[in-house]
């Protein structure tokens, strides 16, 4: 009787048009009032403890890192990237765009944000080249659907508080479906590229792929830290959105100077001779293979006690002193190696330039007006989805303390419901609310619910996961609620209709996607087994 009365008056709500997150509070805070012999006290006890989750810390820190990154000028060097290494395929242009989407996706943990992003630039490229404005907007709107599934995800996070499963393990599960649904929608793109004759990008060579890979590594480095950090013990996944976020902001204002107080003035003056351009670049190319090589040697081997500090740091500079003369000879064949410390020190005007610009404008940064803007909406989006969050978890304690999910278990149960069928039901359930609800708070919404039915019917929690992020992903390119599509038709001028009509043929293969990764639990669960071991869930 009890859960009746909580999913009428959620439903009731939602259809009056109450926002998610106050439809799920005020439903549960009146079914504790009126219809439970629970206490009224145990909203406040929620509320507290759902603000002190230490799992959710992360959200706001990825949201930041993500706002940085997508200001940043990052994703135009990700797109050239992706051109240059899948470009010259026919449809190259529409896969390079799918690519983008993918790396991007492992810098923001957001679908929205990809899609601004790389829509942005992409789909405008796409159309000068021939391709349709609709066919370029249906892919845009499929690819930033791995925003939530490539790791990091912002999704993720969220079910790993909903369950209490680990968020590193997710993050792991999500890298083999992301990389296949990604390279499903690109062959899908290559197969209608075929038929339809679309384009295809000139190869430019070796030589751009490594000047694409040089100008966006910075922003790629991103993944190696959040990745590479949690996975090597370094710190974890709240720690690592951090110092993504930290990571973001730096290389967005002085780094790559799209924005902020440097927005503009070059690393290298247009005037500057060219021995000290070649040491410049030299000392710079040098110092990034030290750190790279420091960072990745002590994400694999940081606690083998055999492998030494020392050891590591002094391989670090033969690496890094061999790099920094093969660089100095390549680009100025005139040089022998005893004129190397001559070019590196007619590069030190610049460095000095440089640094003294960095540390009389660092203060500065802190506080310019594109670095507020970035914080103002990354805040505005932090606060929608705590609030979302947090009254999420009231309604799911709700349930818990009213034992739905074991009434609707043993319901299944003697039913005849075997872990096939249940994940058919849970599919179709979460396919028709992904039309109407935000990923969040239909997740939230129903992990609680069908958690216990899954561990009950022995479904793995890692694979239930990557199941319920899937169909979020769906969720969001349906309509009428699907917020892919709503940013597509916003960045493109297109109408809802259009968008949702130029998205339709891709959504069948995300659709295909969906029923490997329910029936194939292999895909989602190797790489934690293999490098973390199987979740353990006490019922």
């Amino acid at each position: 009787m009890v859960s009746a009365i909580l999913f009428t008056m959620v439903l009731v709500l939602l259809l009056l048009g109450v926002p998610v997150a106050v439809s799920l509070g005020l439903a549960s805070v009146l079914v504790i009032a009126f219809f439970s012999t629970d206490s009224i006290s145990s909203v406040a006890l929620q509320l507290f403890t759902a603000s002190q989750n230490y799992t959710l810390l992360a959200i706001p820190f990825f949201i930041l890192a993500a706002s940085f990154m997508s200001t940043g000028g990052v994703a135009k060097r990700i797109i050239r990237f992706a051109i240059a290494s899948v470009g010259h395929f026919r449809g190259g242009l529409a896969m390079a765009s799918v690519l983008a989407c993918m790396m991007f996706a492992a810098l923001s943990g957001s679908s929205p944000a990809t899609v601004v992003a790389i829509g942005t630039i992409a789909i405008a490229g796409m159309m000068q080249v021939g391709y349709s404005k609709e066919f370029a907007a249906g892919i845009i709107a499929n690819a930033g659907t791995l925003g939530i599934l490539i790791p990091p995800s912002i999704v993720m996070v969220v079910y790993s508080a909903a369950t209490q499963v680990s968020v590193g393990r997710m993050f792991l599960a999500g890298v083999l479906p992301g990389l296949l649904a990604g390279g499903m929608l690109m062959l899908a793109i290559y197969v209608v590229a075929r038929i339809k004759k679309l384009p295809a990008e000139p190869w430019r060579g070796f030589g751009e792929i490594l000047q694409g890979g040089k100008e966006a590594g910075w922003g790629l480095f991103l993944i190696v830290i959040i990745i590479g950090g949690i996975y090597g013990g370094v710190f974890t996944p709240t720690e690592a959105a951090a110092v993504a976020a930290v990571y973001a902001f730096l290389i967005a204002i002085f780094v790559y100077r799209d924005m902020g107080p440097l927005a503009g003035i070059t690393w290298i003056p247009e005037d500057a001779p060219v021995e000290a351009r070649v040491g410049f670049s030299a000392t710079v190319y040098a110092l990034g293979i030290f750190f790279v090589w420091m960072a990745l040697s002590y994400f694999v081997v940081g606690r083998d006690s055999e492998i030494s500090l020392e050891a590591r740091f002094w391989a670090g500079i033969i690496l890094s002193v061999a790099v920094m003369i093969a660089y100095s000879m390549w680009r100025d064949p005139k040089t022998s190696i005893a004129r190397v410390p001559m070019l590196l020190v007619r590069g030190l005007p610049i460095w000095g330039k440089n640094l003294v610009l960095v540390l009389t404008r660092f203060f500065p940064a802190l506080v310019h007006n594109d670095t507020r803007r970035v914080m103002v909406e990354a805040s505005r989006t932090t606060l929608m989805l705590m609030f979302i969050i947090v009254n999420a978890l009231l309604f799911a304690h709700v349930l818990t303390s009213e034992r739905i999910p074991q009434s609707i278990t043993n319901l299944m149960l003697d039913a005849g419901f075997n872990w096939f069928t249940f994940l058919i039901a849970v599919n179709i359930l979460l396919l028709i609310g992904g039309q109407f609800m935000e990923p969040s708070g239909l997740l939230l919404i129903v992990a609680p619910v069908v958690f216990p039915i899954a561990m009950e019917l022995g479904v793995d929690p890692i694979h239930l996961g990557i199941i319920m992020v899937v169909n979020m992903e769906i969720g969001m390119i349906t309509p009428p609620i699907g917020l892919n599509l709503f940013v597509t038709s916003g960045i493109t001028g297109m109408s809802l209709i259009q968008v949702v009509k130029a998205a339709a043929p891709f959504v069948a293969v995300l659709l295909i996607f969906l029923v490997i990764v329910t029936y194939t639990p292999q895909l989602s669960t190797l790489l934690p087994y293999a490098m973390m071991g199987p979740e353990i869930i006490t019922r």
